[in-house]
């Protein structure tokens, strides 16, 4: 999907984004941001200024930002179709694997702007077919096929834990913040925070978080499961691209073939037998594509005693 300039444009899309809320330093090779579409072939020249979502082409490899600095990233209607363009524009690029999502400023974010839903609430809609529209932070009820690792610095808060939420892996700085800050103003979990927080920390965690909407820190995180890695701050985005690179040197159809039978399990399969079955029609088709292949690498002297780095050709 092309990516359009945004400067005048006024938020008001179709079926649009809206109930929800709360509310360093990167390396300095990410500091120029720009935006990326896949129908343009990567990216292009404009500025990061004024744009609520910029990202970057690294290789094989992606960073979309939220850019709303001022307001610890909270995302807004314009934000939410940004973020929704760029995980779709991701999703369906074939020279991507892997995207990582984090948000500029030293927030990742503050979850939805409470200021717009105040002051514009005859311009909010939500659509409840979950089938057929965004969510209100924008791409919460996406079912991506390829890997999204969240890069988690300050306030991961509301909507803005359920983005993180959203990613396979979140890497959290020592002094990053999760938690259901939503709570004290009557704001409901609608983007996913309810079906994906019990699924990934048990059900009795997940109720604690969301009853009491009290903060977590990135040690409880990690020892939650909610948090993949804990890194020093400043040190999120550099590590969940270094991250992103290793994931993206893997056996691309093997790897993706195991991450969608994984999901598939934990939400969608009715039973045991349903979810071997999954299993065995999509990983079978890999074999000849790529488990042979590996096969002949392995047997020639590639990856022996547990080593990681090896030459695919």
């Amino acid at each position: 999907m092309v990516l359009k300039i945004r400067q005048k444009l006024a938020p008001i899309v179709g079926a649009i984004y809206k109930t929800k809320v709360c509310g360093p330093s990167v390396r300095a090779s990410l500091a120029q941001n720009r935006s990326y579409s896949s129908e343009t072939g990567g990216e292009d020249t404009r500025t990061a200024a004024g744009d609520t979502v910029v990202s970057e082409r690294r290789g094989s490899v992606v960073t979309v930002a939220i850019n709303r600095p001022e307001a610890r990233n909270a995302v807004n209607q314009e934000t939410a179709r940004r973020l929704l363009e760029e995980l779709e524009a991701f999703d369906r690029d074939p020279d991507l694997n892997v995207a990582v999502l984090y948000g500029k400023g030293g927030n990742f974010c503050a979850g939805y702007d409470l200021k717009e839903l105040a002051n514009h609430t005859v311009s909010l809609k939500l659509e409840q077919d979950v089938t057929k529209g965004p969510s209100p932070m924008g791409p919460s009820r996406l079912e991506l096929s390829k890997p999204l690792i969240a890069a988690v610095s300050g306030y991961a808060v509301a909507g803005g834990l359920e983005l993180a939420l959203l990613a396979d892996l979140r890497v959290m700085e020592e002094s990053a913040i999760m938690g259901v800050f939503c709570r004290r103003f009557g704001v409901p979990l609608i983007d996913g925070g309810t079906v994906r927080l019990p699924h990934l920390i048990g059900l009795s965690r997940a109720l604690d978080l969301i009853l009491t909407g009290r903060p977590i820190g990135a040690q409880e995180a990690l020892a939650y499961g909610l948090a993949n890695r804990v890194v020093p701050d400043g040190q999120a985005l550099q590590a969940a691209v270094q991250l992103a690179e290793q994931i993206s040197s893997f056996p691309q159809q093997c790897m993706r073939a195991d991450r969608a039978s994984a999901i598939y399990s934990s939400y969608d399969a009715q039973s045991f037998t349903q979810a071997m079955q999954y299993e065995t029609d999509h990983g079978a088709p890999v074999i000849l594509a790529e488990s042979v292949p590996g096969a002949k690498r392995f047997s020639s002297g590639s990856g022996r005693r547990g080593k990681f780095s090896y030459d695919r050709e």
